[in-house]
């Protein structure tokens, strides 16, 4: 792999990266527009309850069809991702990952306040269009939950 080649690489990875990190600022800022501006126009967002299930529990198709997915988080007085480690594959203009995440999800419920945690692995696939890293497929599988 030439010098150029590498620079082009990890340019990509840190655009991804970032990708990822946006999603997480968007959900968390309730930025429902700017999420789903990190879409592709077709993309595909599938949801998994329990990442043991083969069928998703919700599969959402286009952009313009997400909005309702991510308003659902206007639920919560508060909500805070963490992105973890990730596992990339470049391939030119595609990209395919899994993204490790704990979300936090704050409510209050009767005066009391309840937190429920949540261990998710999204399945991704990226794609470069015009020079933009964007999200063409997402599938959020939930590992484990937890409510306090």
């Amino acid at each position: 792999m030439s010098v150029e080649q590498r620079l082009q690489e990890l340019e990509d990875r840190i655009a991804i990266r970032e990708l990822i990190d946006q999603y997480t600022y968007t959900a968390d800022t309730r930025d429902a527009e700017g999420q789903m501006a990190i879409f592709t126009g077709d993309a595909n967002f599938e949801v998994y309850m329990d990442e043991k299930e083969p069928t998703p529990t919700q599969v959402v198709t286009g952009r313009k069809n997400l909005r309702p997915v991510f308003d659902d988080l206007n639920q919560y007085l508060s909500t805070m991702h963490f992105n973890g480690q990730s596992t990339l594959k470049l391939n030119g203009d595609k990209a395919t990952g899994v993204i490790y995440c704990r979300a936090y999800h704050l409510k209050i419920l009767d005066g009391a306040q309840k937190l429920m945690i949540a261990g998710i692995r999204y399945h991704d696939t990226m794609v470069r269009q015009d020079g933009v890293w964007l999200f063409s497929e997402r599938k959020l599988k939930v590992c484990w939950i937890e409510n306090r």
